[in-house]
C-alpha cells in the first residue's frame, strides 16, 4: 500500500496511519478498480481480469505450477457460485 502511494515507512504519514486507515485505503482501491472494470465491453473486461506474465505476457494458464488446477471451478467457488 505503501509503495502504491510513494510512501516509506520512516515517513511520519505513514507512521501516523492506523489499521482502520489502511483498510479504508485497500477498499477504495478496490471499489476505483471495480469501476473502471464496469465501464469496459465483457470481451474487454474478460482481458483485462486475465493475469498474464508481466515479463513476457504468457496468459496465466500457461504457466501455472498446478497444471491441473481447474481455474474455471476455483473462479466459479470464488465467486460463491456452485462448480458442481
Amino acid at each position: 500500500m505503501l509503495r502504491l502511494f510513494g510512501a516509506l515507512p520512516t515517513e511520519e504519514r505513514a507512521k501516523n496511519m492506523t489499521d482502520r486507515d489502511y483498510l479504508w485505503c485497500a477498499l477504495n482501491l478496490a471499489l476505483d478498480q471495480e469501476e473502471e472494470l464496469s465501464r469496459l465491453c465483457p470481451d474487454c473486461r474478460r482481458r483485462a481480469e486475465e493475469e498474464p506474465c508481466p515479463v513476457c505476457g504468457a496468459p496465466r494458464e500457461s504457466w501455472a505450477v498446478n497444471g491441473g488446477f481447474d481455474w474455471a471451478r476455483y473462479q466459479a467457488l470464488k465467486g460463491g457460485g456452485d462448480a458442481g
